[in-house]
C-alpha cells in the first residue's frame, strides 16, 4: 500500500474516533449563560483532551490494521475476487 493510501486510511480512522470520543465527558450545566450562545453547549469542552486520546487510539487501531495488511491476514483484493 502506497503512502498515500496509509495516509487516507488513517485521517478515516482518525475522524470516526474523533466523532465518537466528542460526546463523552461532557458537562452542560452553566454557570452563566451568554446571550447569542446555545444553551445545550457545553462550557468547556475539553477538546485539547479528546485530540489527544482520539490520536492514540487512531494509533493503535491503524498499526493493527497494518500489520494486518502487511501479513497478509486482511487483503481486501483477495476478498472482493
Amino acid at each position: 500500500m502506497s503512502l498515500t493510501g496509509l495516509a487516507i486510511i488513517y485521517i478515516m480512522i482518525w475522524w470516526v474516533i474523533f466523532f465518537a470520543i466528542l460526546p463523552i465527558d461532557v458537562n452542560r450545566q452553566k454557570i452563566g449563560e451568554i446571550r447569542g450562545e446555545d444553551p445545550g453547549s457545553p462550557e468547556n469542552p475539553k477538546m485539547l483532551k479528546k485530540f489527544i486520546y482520539c490520536t492514540g487510539i487512531t494509533t493503535i487501531i491503524f498499526i493493527i490494521i497494518y500489520l494486518l495488511i502487511k501479513f497478509d491476514y486482511l487483503n481486501l483484493r483477495n476478498i472482493i475476487t
